[in-house]
Parts: structure tokens; C-alpha cells; sequence
């Protein structure tokens, strides 16, 4: 029986369709004035271990995402992909991965490592199997090419879609994943844009205190920051399980690579989105 394909919801959109143009439009997003200036693959980095991603279309925040996929262009290899985001839509179950299959692309194909996915079901008891959760969200979506330009598509994914996003739930979760970082070679990514629709001096304030208890990986003081200052962080959850995990796994702090809104690219300060890529390294 042939593999199920996930076919992408936001080709044509977010980025290009079309595979020539994509290359080139990533290639772009590293060379761009708000990117890393510079192509890769990185040398003598620190090993990354995981990264906060923005997930807006390229044409946004690539560039600012393009700072973390640098970064762990200094990796060899990975076996592994996990990729948390928001569920924008409220499609499908609270908690969501898929069965198996293929995740397509205009790079290609990436497989789901469905054995990841039935060890998480199991452990958490919180994380269903629905692929409608996943059908119409970008979130992970446009992390895929990135990794599939380092990397080809010699790994697997582990997708997890959240609507629930509470500290209990991302602590859950978190437990849940920590077996599964033990035995592969993971890289672990958070997707989030922050703020949403602010001034630009305004959201700038807000996300850089959100940034600094990300760094910290305070997860009480990181909550606190969202509900005091009403931050829009789209993906609050996804952050939330990677910091529990970091501090579990040793990492004692993360690094802002670059923070910049869709105001830098457009040019209207008046209402903007935050993005941050941050990395978490050993």
C-alpha cells in the first residue's frame, strides 16, 4: 500500500510552489540584509539542539528564520525533526500528530517517523493521531523546506500541532518527548510568531521581554510575561514544551540570533508582527 501524502497547503502562498523559485527564494532569505548575510553551511558553530522559528510567509520573516536554519546548518545530520506549532485554524483535536506518511513539498518528500508518534501517543495520553489538525496549517509547514535545503530529505519528521497551550498541557508534552530526544540524533523547533498587530515600539518592548525569559528558559516567568503584557505569541504553547525540555536535557540558556518585524520589510510601522529565531545549543 502506497504511503499517505500530506500535500502542502501553502505553496504558491507563504513560499513558491515551485521548486527552482523556492531554492532561490531561500537562498534569498539567507543573503537578505535582515538574514545571516551568508549562505550555508555554517562551521564552527556551537551545536544546536533546538530552535524558536517564526512561521509567517517568507517573503516576512524568512529571513529571520533563515538566522536559526543557519545555525544548524553546522549539524552533519539529523535523524530527526520535531516540529511544534499552533493550530491556527481550531481544525481537528486539541493535540494532534499524524500516522505515518509522507509530508510533500516542492523540495520532495519528508517521511513522518511513526514510530515517534505511537511511543508519544502512548506516553502522554494527551497527543491524538489527526491529520485534520494538520490538513490547512502552515505552521510546520514552512519550517520543512528550510531543513529539507540543509539536510535533503535524509530525515523524519515528527509533527505536533497544538490549539491547547497552557503550561500543564507543553509540560506534558515535554515529558512525553524527552525519551524520544534520547535516542535520536533531534532537532527540536518551536513555531511562533509574537506579537501581532501592535505598534512597532510597543511590540518591540513586549517581545523582548517574552524573548528574555525564552533565553532564561523560565517557564513560570515566561507565562507570567504573556498574561501581564498580553503578548500575542501565536505559538506560546510550542515554546513553552521546549523550554521544559532544554532545562531538562542541561541547556542552561538560549540565544537570540536576530528579532525583527514585518514592519523592517514593508515598511508600516503602525501595525506589525515580532519575529525571533532563537537558538538553544549544547
Amino acid at each position: 500500500m502506497a504511503d499517505k501524502v500530506r500535500m502542502p497547503a501553502v505553496a504558491g502562498t507563504f513560499y513558491p510552489s515551485e521548486d527552482s523559485n523556492l531554492l532561490r527564494t531561500i537562498q534569498e532569505c539567507f543573503r537578505h540584509e535582515l538574514g545571516p548575510g551568508k549562505l550555508p553551511p555554517a562551521t564552527d558553530l556551537p551545536m544546536p539542539r533546538a530552535l524558536v522559528s517564526p512561521h509567517a510567509g517568507y517573503s516576512y520573516s524568512g529571513p529571520i528564520a533563515a538566522h536559526g536554519f543557519y545555525s544548524v546548518s553546522s549539524l552533519e545530520s539529523i535523524d530527526l525533526a520535531i516540529i511544534l506549532g499552533p493550530n491556527h485554524w481550531g481544525i481537528g483535536s486539541g493535540i494532534a500528530s499524524v500516522d505515518g506518511g509522507l509530508w510533500r513539498t516542492p523540495f520532495g518528500d519528508v517521511e513522518v517517523d511513526s514510530e515517534s508518534v505511537k511511543e508519544l501517543v502512548r506516553s502522554t495520553g494527551i497527543v491524538d493521531v489527526d491529520e485534520r489538525a494538520h490538513s490547512k496549517e502552515h505552521s510546520i509547514e514552512v519550517q520543512i523546506p528550510f531543513l529539507q535545503h540543509i539536510f535533503s530529505n535524509k530525515f523524519k519528521i515528527l509533527p505536533i500541532s497544538m490549539y491547547l497551550q497552557d503550561i500543564l498541557t507543553a509540560q506534558d508534552i515535554a515529558k512525553g518527548l524527552l525519551p524520544i530526544l534520547n535516542k535520536k540524533r533531534t532537532l527540536l523547533i518551536a513555531s511562533s510568531d509574537l506579537t501581532h498587530y501592535e505598534r512597532l515600539s510597543i511590540a518591540t518592548r513586549k517581545d523582548l521581554q517574552l524573548v528574555k525569559a525564552i533565553e532564561s528558559l523560565d517557564l513560570e516567568k515566561f507565562y507570567e510575561v504573556l498574561e501581564s503584557l498580553n503578548v500575542t505569541a501565536c505559538g506560546y504553547g510550542p515554546i513553552g514544551v521546549l523550554i521544559s525540555i532544554m532545562k531538562q536535557i542541561g541547556i542552561s540558556k538560549g540565544r537570540l540570533l536576530k528579532y525583527a518585524t514585518s514592519g523592517h520589510t514593508t515598511r508600516d510601522f503602525s501595525s506589525v508582527v515580532g519575529y525571533a529565531s532563537i537558538v538553544f545549543e549544547t
